[in-house]
């Protein structure tokens, strides 16, 4: 935005871009006010009704394709992948309604619609992704809904112990401790290489995900707050050294399966064990859990795990104490540890 300038008058101008004549000359338009923040506020809405009228041609369609084109290269390959499926399948009954036909009245009505057979959670998603657009390319237009509340699901999971015991001495013992114990995502779990692992500390900097059968690294995490480190208990430290010992000497990653195969692999074993059904991903939601359990301070759990919250004093600018921290690493591999000596114990008395 051009700066306004004062005139030997006193009063201040804005010159803004205007377009081209017909011989491709620049063509300039000024705005001139009595102060400089009423001249330059002039100019702006006269450039958001310029963006405005030149985007009054374009289809809601057009407009999410437009979008979805802006930030392919800023974010991640599996939300570019969503986008294009609800532009593709969802509120389809505005996709060729020009932008500046859009009203509360026919969003509102294709909401309606659509909560027949889309879940909260999925009519949310189209809805954040149509109303991103029709900002980018109308800024003044404000699209007031009402969307379905969401649903309050409640999840039961099973006991760690049961999910331990179905997993021990598996080929994916080792990502699923990883998830259970130190609480990866499955997009970490398959980004640590040897190399992140320095003594007993390991660095979570790197993700890999599958987008169309192709597996992308990444070199950062999910959000800001992923990007951690966490001192190694003995056990799954054994079990990498193991990992190491048998694979491939040029192998840099320590899980070298693909995600949908170890998933797989472990909702198979929950099924043979008679374990209640879970995903791998709720490994995660285990493991708050059992913080929860323990005691853990939400400040050392959201550290440990990763997540972000909106409480920005509390995850930016204050820091867990070093000493604090190693005691509540502690205390989860006490209570890991504990339930895989019971499980020994019970195994080596029955034989």
């Amino acid at each position: 935005m051009a700066k306004a300038k004062k005139l030997p008058s006193g009063n201040w101008r804005v010159q803004v871009y205007a377009g081209k004549d017909e011989s491709g000359k620049k063509i300039m338009k000024s705005f001139t006010a009595p102060t400089k923040r009423q001249a330059e506020a002039e100019a702006a809405m006269y450039l958001v009704a310029k963006k405005e009228s030149e985007n009054s041609e374009i289809t809601v369609g057009q407009a999410i394709d437009s979008y979805i084109s802006a930030k392919e290269n800023v974010l991640s390959p599996v939300t570019i992948r969503c986008y294009r499926k609800y532009r593709e399948k969802w509120l389809q009954g505005l996709m060729d309604i020009p932008v500046s036909e859009l009203n509360v009245m026919l969003v509102q009505n294709e909401i309606n619609q659509e909560a027949r057979h889309l879940s909260p959670k999925s009519l949310r998603n189209a809805y954040g992704l149509l109303s991103a657009a029709v900002r980018m390319h109308c800024p003044s237009m404000i699209l007031n809904v009402t969307l379905p509340s969401r649903e309050h699901k409640i999840k039961e999971l099973p006991e760690p112990r049961e999910v331990i015991q179905a997993i021990q001495g598996t080929d994916v013992e080792l990502p699923c401790l990883l998830a259970l114990w130190l609480s990866l995502r499955m997009s970490e779990v398959r980004g640590i290489k040897y190399s992140d692992i320095c003594g007993n500390v390991l660095t979570i900097h790197r993700t890999i995900v599958t987008f169309d059968g192709h597996h992308i690294e990444k070199n950062q995490t999910k959000t800001y707050n992923s990007t951690r480190q966490h001192v190694l208990p003995e056990r799954i430290l054994e079990l990498i050294r193991q990992q190491r010992e048998s694979a491939d000497c040029d192998e840099d990653y320590v899980i070298t399966s693909c995600g949908q195969t170890i998933s797989k692999k472990f909702i198979r074993l929950l099924e043979k064990n008679h374990v209640k059904r879970m995903t791998f991903h709720e490994l995660r939601h285990l493991n708050a859990s059992v913080m929860l359990q323990l005691g853990v301070p939400d400040k050392y759990a959201m550290e440990r795990g990763g997540w972000s919250t909106n409480e920005t004093l509390k995850t930016v600018y204050q820091h867990t104490f070093t000493e604090k921290r190693q005691e509540i690493d502690r205390q989860i591999n006490r209570y890991f540890d504990s339930i895989y000596d019971e499980i020994s114990h019970e195994i080596s008395h029955d034989s």
